[in-house]
């Protein structure tokens, strides 16, 4: 359902749309694990955990979820998704209308959380993402120059509208819970019904992107009962407080085979995420490497 409505800030594509938010490299030589985000707007911007940006030198995504103060200009952390450019291809980035997959999000997220604990900042293991998205390409059969994430997605690009249209926005809806194979992957939840309404099309592709590419059967059915016990080992979960990049604070989360965050802000949970931490994806992972070893 609707979440805390008094908090109003615009989503990165709105902002985007409206020329009220910039993002672009920090320098004209760029850094890969930083960016500039200028937002002209009077409200605060939503940058979401995962969601992916395109041009400029290299294609990025976002550490971290941070609400950006209305007015400012605020350095953020994000990881690439590409490998085989380092060139302008856009003075600005631009929304490429996609959130990475879960696994991602979730490996990405757990370096990011260990980063914190050790005071080293809102920075992920880089070589971790780029096995990542190297393991989807390989399992899309989807090869590209650069090694971009983006072309899987456009690859894939039917089949993930077709989720889209199995799985449309209900009303009030702000948020979602996944389970592919009948196990819970993850659940993401944001303050606003109305920015949620933005990134649907968004979190359904992601989810749905993880369902396409996963060697595990199908199909399983899920329960009321395999819902509340996913939800109910979140509650078991370890806590950490950080003061975000941009308003308010970064909560970290960490349990049984669970790995989560909340970006909270005068009391409003703008945007948790939780995911599940799979032996399945662990063996998969392992058994990539190895065949790219060899490769090398």
């Amino acid at each position: 359902t609707a979440g805390n409505d008094k908090l109003d800030y615009l989503t990165m594509k709105e902002a985007m749309e409206g020329d009220l938010l910039i993002i672009e490299e920090v320098s004209s030589g760029g850094s890969v694990p930083e960016l500039r985000a200028v937002n002209k707007s009077e409200k605060p911007v939503l940058l979401l955990d995962g969601e992916e940006i395109i041009g400029a030198k290299q294609n990025r995504i976002l550490n971290t979820s941070v609400l950006l103060p209305e007015n400012s200009s605020v350095e953020i952390n994000v990881s690439c998704t590409e490998q085989g450019r380092w060139s302008y291809r856009t003075e600005h980035f631009q929304d490429s209308n996609e959130v990475i997959t879960k696994d991602v999000r979730a490996m990405k997220m757990s370096s990011v959380s260990a980063n914190l604990s050790m005071g080293a900042g809102f920075y992920s293991d880089q070589g971790e993402v780029w096995d990542e998205i190297a393991s989807k390409q390989e399992s899309a059969n989807v090869y590209s120059d650069t090694h971009a994430m983006k072309d899987v997605y456009e690859a894939k690009k039917n089949e993930l509208n077709d989720y889209l249209e199995q799985f449309p926005i209900q009303k009030d809806q702000a948020g979602l819970l996944v389970f592919i194979d009948g196990k819970a992957a993850g659940m993401d939840m944001v303050s606003l019904q109305k920015a949620y309404k933005i990134y649907h099309g968004k979190m359904v592709r992601s989810y749905a992107m993880e369902a396409s590419l996963s060697r595990r059967p199908a199909n399983k059915p899920v329960s009321a009962e395999t819902a509340n016990g996913f939800i109910s080992h979140l509650e078991n979960c370890s806590e950490h407080k950080h003061k975000s990049i941009g308003l308010g604070w970064d909560f970290r989360y960490e349990g049984t085979n669970i790995v989560g965050s909340a970006l909270v802000y005068n009391d409003t949970v703008v945007h948790t995420a939780f995911f599940s931490l799979g032996n399945e994806r662990t063996d998969e992972m392992r058994g990539f490497r190895q065949r790219r070893n060899y490769r090398r």
